[in-house]
C-alpha cells in the first residue's frame, strides 16, 4: 500500500506548498483512493508534483464537514467526473469556528456541491468495497479534545456546540494488515481506536491522520493528557503516522514517549505499508 501526502500544514521541502488542511492519496492493489482534499485547489497542484492523476482516482472519502478537509472538493469534481465521493449525510450542515478575535466564522463545505451526482451519503458503518469501509457514530468513553473548544454547528436554526456526528473514519484491510485513517479525530483518537476495536475485534496495524491536539482557535491539549494518550497508543502496538491538527508541539511530546511507534507526515512525503 502506497500513501502520499498531498496536503498538510507543513512541507517536506520547498518543492511543495503547504496549507492548513489534509489530503492523502492511498494506492492499494486494486484502488486509487483520495482521503480528503485540503482547503483549496492546492490538492491538484501537489498531486501533479507527486505524479498523482486526480482523474484516475477511483473514489474520494471526505472525513468531515470542515473546509480544511473538503475545500478542494470543487476542483476534484472538475478534474474527475466519475469517482464516487463518500461523505457523511450531516457534513453539509453549517459548521462554525469561534476565532480568538471573537468572530464566528463559517467553516463548512460548499453547499452548492451537495446535489452533485457523484456524492454518496453515508452514516454509521458503511462498506465501499471488500476490505474498505467507513465508520462514524463513535462511542465517547474518553473526554473529547480540548482543542474542539470554539467549534459549533447550526441545528434547526440554532447555533450550538459541535457534536462531530459528521466525522467518519476510513478502514482499509489488505494482505492481513489493517490501516485506520482519521481526518481530525475530533471524537478523540483513543475513542476512535477503541470504537474500531469494538467493531472489528482487534487493533489496527497502522493509524494515520490528525489527532486534533492543537487548534487555530486555541484550547491546545495539556501535556498530561497528551502523555496519557501516548501511553494508550503504545499499548495498541500499532504504528502511528500523524499530521495536520495534532500540532508540532503535541507531536514532539508523543514522539518522546512513543519513539519509533509514531512518525509525522508532511506535504510531499510518501510511505509504503
Amino acid at each position: 500500500m502506497l500513501i502520499k501526502t498531498l496536503v498538510e500544514n507543513t512541507s517536506l521541502s520547498k518543492d511543495f506548498v503547504s496549507e492548513h488542511g489534509l489530503s492523502l492519496y492511498i494506492q492499494t492493489k486494486n484502488h486509487k483512493i483520495l482521503f480528503d482534499v485540503g482547503a483549496s485547489e492546492l490538492v491538484s497542484q501537489n498531486a501533479k508534483k507527486l505524479n498523482v492523476d486526480i482523474a484516475d482516482i477511483d473514489f474520494l472519502v471526505i472525513s468531515h464537514g470542515h473546509n480544511d478537509h473538503g475545500g478542494g472538493l470543487r476542483v476534484f469534481l472538475q478534474e474527475n467526473s466519475e469517482a464516487k465521493v463518500y461523505i457523511h449525510r450531516q457534513a453539509f450542515e453549517n459548521h462554525y469556528a469561534l476565532r480568538s478575535s471573537g468572530k464566528m466564522e463559517l467553516i463548512g463545505l460548499d453547499k452548492n456541491l451537495k446535489t452533485e451526482k457523484q456524492i454518496i451519503f453515508t452514516s454509521d458503518r458503511f462498506f465501499i468495497h471488500e476490505g474498505i469501509w467507513l465508520f462514524s457514530n463513535i462511542t465517547k468513553k474518553e473526554a473529547l479534545p480540548k482543542s474542539n473548544h470554539g467549534l459549533y454547528r447550526e441545528q434547526n436554526g440554532t447555533i450550538e456546540k459541535e457534536n462531530f456526528a459528521h466525522e467518519q473514519n476510513l478502514v482499509i484491510e489488505e494482505d492481513g494488515k489493517i490501516v485506520l485513517i482519521t481526518g481530525c479525530a475530533h471524537n478523540g483518537v483513543v475513542n476512535i481506536v477503541e470504537h474500531f476495536h469494538l467493531l472489528r475485534g482487534r487493533m489496527p496495524n497502522y493509524v494515520i491522520g490528525g489527532f486534533h491536539l492543537s487548534s487555530r482557535s486555541g484550547g491546545d491539549e495539556d501535556f498530561e493528557t497528551i502523555d496519557k494518550i501516548g501511553q494508550y497508543l503504545i499499548k495498541t502496538k500499532a504504528k502511528y503516522y500523524t499530521c495536520h491538527c495534532t500540532g508540532i508541539e503535541a507531536y514532539k511530546r508523543l514522539k518522546s514517549a512513543m519513539d519509533d511507534s509514531i512518525d509525522y507526515l508532511s506535504t510531499g512525503r510518501t510511505i509504503t505499508i
